[in-house]
């Protein structure tokens, strides 16, 4: 026998020796040789083109719908805490106090005056008044949610720059990202997004700004989040944005496909136990399959997978499969 390397691959032959009855000096003929491959099929799939890019979980945007659904509070005037009615992880009804300034004077001067009202002892206009300023004294949570911060305690000094409580609505999220805007021209609102990783999540894009960050070159995109996400305010996800989508296309395993130094593409065609180099064009990329185009290819079409580089422009082969047995089926990955 006779074993020769190409490549990469083993070429398997033989050497037949031929005399003649009249002892002429033997001949040698070479057996035709065969390199031994794995073959996949031709397949018609959905293919993606996508953006990739690195984005951050934040609480959700206002919406014509919705208030914002986060929020950090201030206190609306000066003043000194008196009493913080929450804890870190509580969660708040929309209009709960959750903190309160020195506001017992305020609160009973607001009693005082809503008895007198109804005695029509007192003006509406002077219970309004004592109200609007009870109400600087107490700081509400604007929506309801979960406190996920309190930055206050009794006794201590605060003014309007001061936050001293923070109220997240945590079903409501949404990731932000910052893509370069040399791949942000495909990007509109209504394109599928997924979030990758140990929490995927799938949802479209809501907007895309129309201004180009000056300091780094980038497109600020957003979209909500499917409520239970799994994933935290502040978390940093990696992220694709599918931009185009292409139907009922041929497509191989990916390294059935060798593209030579001048970038031309190449698959090895298999029928009647050879393969042959047919150049394709190469498309969309995606899960380990490779869109193709060429007039002579239809699904079903076997083609050389591994074995593929190096492979002579015509080859008898002997095909195996994964497990190298000498076998005749196909092996292809499951397009997704």
């Amino acid at each position: 026998m006779l074993a020769v390397t190409l490549g990469g691959l083993i070429l398997t032959g033989a050497t037949r020796v031929l005399a003649d009855a009249d002892d002429h000096p033997a001949v040698e003929e070479n057996v035709v040789t065969e390199v031994s491959v794995q073959v996949g099929k031709i397949m018609t799939v959905t293919l993606h083109g996508y953006v990739q890019g690195f984005g951050t979980i934040e609480t959700a945007p206002a919406t014509a719908d919705q208030p914002a659904a986060g929020a950090q509070l201030a206190a609306p005037s000066a003043g000194i805490v008196t009493k913080v009615n929450v804890v870190e992880g509580q969660h708040v009804e929309k209009g709960d106090v959750l903190v309160e300034l020195n506001s017992q004077a305020a609160a009973a001067e607001v009693a005082r005056l809503k008895k007198l009202y109804e005695q029509q002892n007192t003006s509406l206009k002077n219970l309004q008044d004592a109200e609007a300023q009870l109400a600087l004294l107490q700081i509400t949570a604007p929506l309801s949610g979960t406190v996920v911060r309190v930055n206050a305690k009794p006794g201590q000094a605060v003014d309007l720059t001061t936050v001293v409580a923070e109220v997240m609505d945590l079903s409501r999220l949404a990731v932000s990202a910052e893509i370069p805007s040399a791949s942000a021209n495909d990007l509109k609102a209504g394109n599928p997004l997924e979030v990758l990783g140990e929490h995927p999540a799938a949802t479209e894009l809501l907007f895309v700004s129309p201004n180009v960050n000056k300091d780094n070159d980038t497109v600020l995109v957003r979209a909500l989040l499917p409520k239970d996400s799994g994933l935290r305010p502040g978390q940093f996800v990696s992220l694709r944005i599918a931009t185009v989508v292409h139907t009922n296309c041929l497509a191989v395993p990916s390294e059935s496909v060798v593209t030579d130094e001048s970038g031309k593409s190449f698959i090895a065609l298999v029928k009647n136990g050879e393969a042959t180099q047919l150049s394709v064009q190469v498309g969309l990329k995606e899960n380990g399959l490779v869109e193709i185009t060429a007039p002579e290819i239809k699904e079903g079409d076997l083609v050389v997978t591994v074995g593929a580089y190096g492979l002579p422009e015509k080859t008898k082969i002997r095909v195996q499969n994964s497990g190298g047995e000498e076998n005749s089926s196909t092996h292809s990955p499951d397009a997704k």
